[in-house]
């Protein structure tokens, strides 16, 4: 039966194929040949970890989406199809390989940080809202973090006097998606919790943060997409918010009102 003690044994494999990807990436030119080899890496890499997830969830007998480390481990499935998708639209190389080192440090993370997983889940947890509303969540988060990327990588080049429309553009779009999954996380949050406690919202620190990063994205998309904003701003903001929703993924967990959360993260 495979548990996280073999979570090691597949993150060396995966890595090695992902590590492999980005240095051909970064030190063989654009070819035809060689592009394909990479993504093949890349996708082989993901596979890799999908097995060792669905072996997890057949061994614990629930849902791998309960601890911060697994959550983690998701997200990092999540980036690379991203990656992938935005090398494939718009022809970003690069995107392949900040999207597999974003992937890596998540796994790297779960293998400095190791935690206690079991078979229980809390009453609350045990609901039909409990998997689409996180994996919708995580999915939201990769497309804003791949976007953030985005943003990132164009202030280098905005910095370097280099064109940036065609970058803010993908990465508008990019940050779309997320913002209309995140709407999909809230929803089914809101659900969730009438069903669990009896009310839609109470302004839970978790919940309060969600909706701080709702809020911020829909003011970037609102902004950037209705009024004229000069390049270096927009990419700054987008880089920015992605700030946001980290600390409503992790920093709430370290803030003082996080014992009176439901919703922070246990080992």
């Amino acid at each position: 039966m495979t548990t996280w003690n073999h979570f090691p044994q597949f993150a060396f494999f995966g890595l090695t194929l992902w590590t492999i990807s980005m240095l051909a990436s970064l030190f063989f030119k654009k070819q035809k040949k060689v592009v394909l080899l990479e993504q093949l890496l890349a996708f082989a890499g993901l596979t890799v970890f999908v097995v060792f997830m669905a072996l997890l969830w057949i061994n614990l007998e629930r849902p791998p989406l309960r601890t911060l480390g697994e959550t983690r481990l998701w997200y990092a499935l999540f980036l690379p199809p991203v990656g992938l998708l935005s090398e494939y639209r718009w022809k970003l190389r690069w995107m392949r390989v900040y999207t597999l080192a974003m992937a890596a440090l998540f796994v790297v993370l779960n293998l400095l940080s190791p935690e206690t997983h079991d078979k229980t889940l809390a009453p609350a947890l045990q609901s039909y809202w409990f998997v689409p509303h996180v994996i919708v969540y995580i999915v939201g988060y990769a497309f804003l973090g791949a976007s953030a990327m985005m943003g990132f990588h164009g202030l280098i080049l905005n910095f370097r006097k280099k064109p940036v429309f065609e970058i803010i553009s993908s990465a508008n779009t990019i940050a779309t998606l997320g913002f209309v999954f995140i709407n999909c996380g809230l929803l089914f949050g809101a659900f969730w919790a009438k069903e669990a406690w009896g009310h839609y919202w109470s302004w839970d620190p978790k919940e309060t943060w969600a909706f701080l990063t709702w809020l911020t994205y829909l003011i970037y998309l609102h902004v950037t997409l209705r009024t004229k904003t000069t390049a270096r701003t927009a990419l700054l903001a987008l880089t920015l918010a992605f700030g946001v929703l980290l600390i409503c993924w992790f920093g709430v967990n370290y803030l003082p009102t996080a014992n009176q959360s439901v919703h922070t993260y246990r080992t």
